[in-house]
């Protein structure tokens, strides 16, 4: 599994489809389409040309929420958060053979999300963003640290957990550190698509680094 999502930014379907080709341009193997204010057809036909720009890029595409929009586009997958559909019904849509990413936020979150199967989880927010509304609350370094030294402590293999939430780049080796498999990123690869072959770089170096040790 890829280990960097980029999640889509912007306010008007034209910025949304900039955003994501500048993302895939540089090298965005992972395309999370999140577009929260949109009206269903716009957001529809966003997802549609988000499928299409990444099936051409070779990368995978999943949508924010939508599990009926992202089954009737075929995109690759959902992610869900913790007041959305629940993960059971969604792959109950989408078949098996779909990527379902779950929102957490703690322990008990990862937890829920490993029981309903989730292919990987959302952790987070490792910092405040203005990206997201309502805010859970700030993990921090500590908080991703706490939850994984939980995990291993009651021998609970941990899963693929991404960090999510104002991830700067220099971030992505004590992340990996502590056991985060990867991150998704919005703001900051919006703002600067060039970061994008750097964050793979640091995360699968990063990786092999720990790996090797």
């Amino acid at each position: 599994m890829e280990k960097l999502q980029y999640i889509s930014q912007g306010v008007t379907k034209a910025e949304q489809e900039l955003n994501i080709k500048k993302a895939l341009d540089n090298g965005v193997q992972w395309v999370q389409v999140r577009w929260k204010n949109a009206s269903q057809e716009e957001l529809t036909i966003l997802c549609e040309k988000s499928m299409k720009l990444c099936s051409e890029y070779n990368a995978l595409c999943i949508i924010n929420d939508h599990v009926q929009v992202a089954k009737d586009i075929d995109a690759d997958g959902v992610h869900l958060g913790l007041k959305d559909t629940a993960v059971e019904k969604a792959r109950q849509i989408l078949g098996e053979n779909k990527i379902i990413g779950g929102t957490a936020n703690t322990f008990s979150d990862v937890l829920q999300r490993m029981a309903e199967s989730c292919d990987y989880i959302g952790l987070g927010p490792l910092r405040f963003t203005s990206t997201k509304e309502q805010l859970s609350p700030i993990l921090g370094f500590e908080g991703y640290e706490e939850i994984i030294r939980d995990l291993r402590e009651k021998s609970i293999e941990i899963p693929k957990i991404f960090a999510i939430g104002g991830v700067l780049l220099e971030d992505t080796e004590r992340l990996q550190q502590t056991g985060i498999y990867g991150v998704a990123v919005s703001g900051l690869i919006t703002s600067l698509p060039s970061l994008v072959s750097a964050f793979r770089t640091a995360l699968y170096q990063d990786s092999m680094t720990l790996q090797n040790r």
